[in-house]
């Protein structure tokens, strides 16, 4: 072989000396490049966004919510004027009482504000006696100014009995509703004036336009009811 063919390498070929050269200056080429690092998944833009948007959840024990003081209720006062509580209407029953309002149709309750009420003023009190099947409907007293007792009873088909007693009315005709006298009625233990009202029911009053007076107005009941209604009427604490 010649010396220039010797000098010479076909294309393609590689010596191994230039072998080993290129490999060193790829080596040193890659130690120039500086390193990347792929992101990790939390630090995304779209993991960001959703943890950035996530909601908070509440404890599963919130702290309690704590009010303002409210300030001391003020120092009650007695009333002057007493009403039969909501519960208290109820037909008539036995009565377990052996106080002075025994005789009251109604519920214990009931017979205790017959007695409140005959303790609170100074004038002859009464309540009614009535049959199975009527109820107190309502009822209240006042015992200041002359004191005075009101109280209805409800009854069958819608039927009414209301008393009125004491210093319950300011007018001279004694708060009668309109209607002509028809004679005299018992009230309970005093001889009272029926009255013929132009409604077509019946009322019965004791002393009419006096200071302190007594009445009763049965509505959807006849003559003979009301006057047997008002003759039965008791005496609390009599």
């Amino acid at each position: 072989m010649t010396a220039a063919s010797s000098a010479a390498y076909p294309v393609g070929v590689v010596s191994a000396h230039s072998s080993r050269a290129f490999v060193l200056i790829g080596l040193l080429v890659a130690a120039c490049i500086p390193a990347t690092v792929a992101p990790s998944a939390s630090s995304s833009p779209a993991a960001l966004a959703s943890a950035s948007t996530q909601p908070v959840q509440p404890s599963a024990s919130p702290e309690p919510s704590l009010a303002p003081a409210s300030e001391a209720p003020p120092a009650s006062v007695a009333p002057v004027e007493s009403a039969i509580p909501p519960a208290a209407g109820s037909s008539p029953s036995p009565s377990t009482a052996t106080g002075s309002a025994a005789a009251c149709s109604g519920s214990d309750r009931n017979r205790t504000f017959f007695e409140d009420a005959a303790a609170a003023v100074s004038w002859t009190v009464y309540c009614a006696v009535l049959p199975a099947g009527w109820f107190v409907d309502s009822g209240r007293y006042r015992g200041s100014g002359g004191g005075w007792v009101e109280i209805a009873y409800k009854g069958p088909g819608g039927a009414r009995f209301e008393l009125q007693e004491g210093a319950f009315c300011p007018s001279s005709d004694g708060c009668v509703p309109p209607g002509s006298d028809a004679g005299d009625a018992q009230f309970g233990g005093e001889k009272g004036t029926l009255v013929a009202l132009d409604s077509g029911d019946w009322a019965v009053v004791v002393d009419r336009g006096e200071p302190i007076s007594w009445l009763v107005v049965g509505t959807g009941l006849n003559q003979s009811t009301v006057e047997r209604f008002a003759g039965a009427l008791a005496i609390v604490g009599g």
